[in-house]
């Protein structure tokens, strides 16, 4: 098992960075495939992104690629995503998410362990 804590949100203005932090606790978390999720008020959880065990792989929704990046550090236990050029649009309580299925889901029902979230809001 393992448990996660998202942070690093914030207010920025719409062109600004974040970067948002996953921290792991308990089991290895070299084990896991972590995604990224976000919900905006009155919507669904939507996937944002995913990275392999290991960091070679990852995926992004279509709404974010180019602009967001996701990385790992297991030596570290985190999990980061580099959010740029940020949009209103953008602003949603922003999630990670893991499982120990070696496959980058896009569905969030397929992953187990969630974190709290962490507010992102974008101004105009």
């Amino acid at each position: 098992q393992v448990q996660l804590a998202e942070s690093g949100g914030g207010l920025v203005q719409a062109g600004g960075s974040l970067r948002l932090s996953c921290a792991a606790s308990g089991r290895t978390f070299s084990s896991y495939t972590v995604g990224w999720f976000r919900q905006a008020p009155g919507k669904e959880r939507e996937f944002v992104a995913a990275i392999s065990r290991n960091g070679d792989i990852t995926d992004y929704a279509l709404s974010v690629k180019g602009r967001f990046t996701v990385s790992r550090q297991n030596a570290e236990n985190t999990v980061c995503l580099q959010m740029n050029s940020l949009k209103p649009e953008d602003t949603a309580v922003y999630y990670c998410a893991a499982t120990d299925v070696d496959y980058l889901y896009r569905f969030r029902g397929r992953y187990d362990y969630w974190g709290q979230g962490t507010q992102v809001t974008v101004s105009s």
